[in-house]
């Protein structure tokens, strides 16, 4: 295999391989799976706290005085309504109105954007926003290689964070607000850097917890890493691999690109409809023309033919992803297909199976009860709201 082909290291590689972690390709990156039991590490997020590595995420940067306008016409929402400070969940579609990449969008400044993307899609994303903001006053750099992204996910978070912060910054970090971030200093220990270190911390986790994401430059990610393990140790903290972080994310109802979505799929059909804003103005009030706005307005206007549900086990076998769903037969037998499992696991916090899957309307509805068919037996799911895990 030659190097060009290999998974990509993060910076917090070798703190993993010191902590005994499994790792496995994700994204084109090398990614801890787990460091311990994925049941643990669940649970430590769900009660404490959980320390992520996301440094494989794309962190793609617009500034200049047309970059609201640029992500405007380049995403589906309103990133220049976005306020200086906060962010909002979004997509970047095709002119179809696939979806190639969900993203979220923070606004640093008045003219300053940071668009954060999915692993194995932030190379496009980089590439789509470049072509999209020609034409515009904006300046797109790709600042991924040279930025580590730390998570602290859990109820104990707060208190983690806030225990590496230096003292004139607590304040800012007890009071950042959800989808919102602001820069704070961390104090690392790391002694190239003064024992500090800048970071811009963020509230807008992918567990269903509360929690922090740290973007810090790529050589402090191991000393930031380290302050926050030895802070967390009184708090129940321990770092948690990416089966924790997909187990988590699907009890919150949380899209995973390349599951709940693709370039077969739009907004709608994820029933994400909601981010997409087609009557968007100008500063002038003029109609904006985003990329696959048509495609997303016909489909708007049209009747699904399939919609994203969720689907609670009524027995102990899990559903898995490409498990086609069914019509139970009265013999317990596999019925008619109406659809397909996208993401499913049993629920450590709920003691059940759970999924997520695209059906045909007519078995949309809540209580439906359906069957998955695992390995020719229909395993009895019914339909239910998402998400299936909400914290207090």
């Amino acid at each position: 295999m030659t190097e060009e082909l290999q998974d990509k290291k993060t910076p917090l590689h070798d703190e993993h391989v010191a902590l005994g972690a499994a790792m496995t390709g994700f994204g084109g990156w090398l990614m801890p799976l787990r460091y311990t039991s994925d049941l643990a590490e669940h649970r430590a997020v769900r009660e404490a706290a959980g320390l992520f590595d996301l440094s494989h995420m794309g962190e793609v940067h617009l500034e200049g005085p047309g970059a609201g306008a640029a992500l405007d016409h380049a995403l589906v929402g309103a990133a220049s309504a976005i306020a200086v400070g906060r962010a909002r969940y979004s997509m970047i579609c095709a002119e179809d109105g696939s979806v190639l990449d969900d993203l979220i969008v923070y606004r640093l400044g008045d003219e300053h954007f940071l668009v954060v993307a999915n692993a194995g899609n932030a190379e496009l994303v980089a590439r789509e926003l470049v072509a999209r903001a020609a034409g515009f006053d904006a300046v797109v750099t790709d600042r991924s290689a040279e930025t580590a992204l730390v998570a602290v996910q859990g109820p104990r978070a707060e208190e983690i964070v806030a225990a590496v912060t230096t003292p004139g910054d607590v304040e800012a970090v007890r009071a950042l607000r959800y989808y919102a971030s602001a820069p704070v200093t961390l104090r690392t220990g790391d002694a190239g850097a003064g024992g500090e270190v800048a970071v811009l911390a963020a509230r807008t986790g992918y567990t269903g917890e509360d929690g922090f994401e740290l973007f810090v430059p790529a050589e402090h990610a191991r000393a930031l890493w380290a302050a926050l393990l030895a802070a967390g140790e009184g708090h129940g903290l321990v770092p948690a691999g990416l089966s924790a972080r997909d187990s988590l994310r699907l009890e919150a109802g949380m899209p995973l690109y390349g599951h709940e979505l693709d370039t077969t799929t739009t907004p709608y059909e994820a029933g994400l409809g909601r981010v997409v804003r087609l009557d968007k103005v100008d500063a002038q009030g003029a109609p904006v023309d985003f990329v696959g706005r048509a495609a997303l307005q016909a489909r708007k206007d049209s009747p699904p033919a399939r919609v994203l549900v969720g689907l609670r086990g009524q027995g102990r076998r899990p559903a898995r992803a490409g498990y086609d769903v069914v019509r139970p037969d009265a013999d317990g037998a596999p019925g008619a297909r109406v659809g397909t499992v996208t993401s499913g696991a049993p629920s450590p916090t709920l003691g059940y199976p759970v999924a997520m899957a695209y059906v045909t309307p007519e078995v949309s509805a809540e209580g439906t009860e359906l069957a998955v068919d695992v390995r020719g037996r229909a395993e009895p799911f019914v339909v239910v709201p998402l998400p299936f895990y909400q914290r207090s």
